[in-house]
């Protein structure tokens, strides 16, 4: 299944590794290794981050939905309920 990250983006949420809070040490550390490899996805149209989501294949992927907006959502996508967000 796919889910939406914002903006009519989607990513494959049975490849999710974690989805993660903007704001710590190692996360920026992490963010500028996936930069300098080439595995970074800004996903936000400009807007500000409010979330990061980890990928199977090491892609960092910047999300303008917050970690407990898009947990939600896969949640949701699990059990066959949706609520069309």
């Amino acid at each position: 299944m796919f889910l939406s990250i914002g903006h009519e983006n989607f990513v494959n949420s049975s490849k999710i590794v974690s989805i993660l809070k903007p704001g710590s040490a190692p996360l920026r550390k992490l963010k500028e290794q996936a930069k300098s490899a080439g595995k970074l996805v800004d996903a936000t149209a400009g807007k500000p981050t409010r979330s990061f989501i980890l990928m199977e294949n090491g892609m960092l992927i910047q999300s303008v939905n917050t970690p407990a907006t898009l947990s939600a959502r896969v949640g949701n996508r699990e059990t066959g309920e949706f609520s069309g967000n």
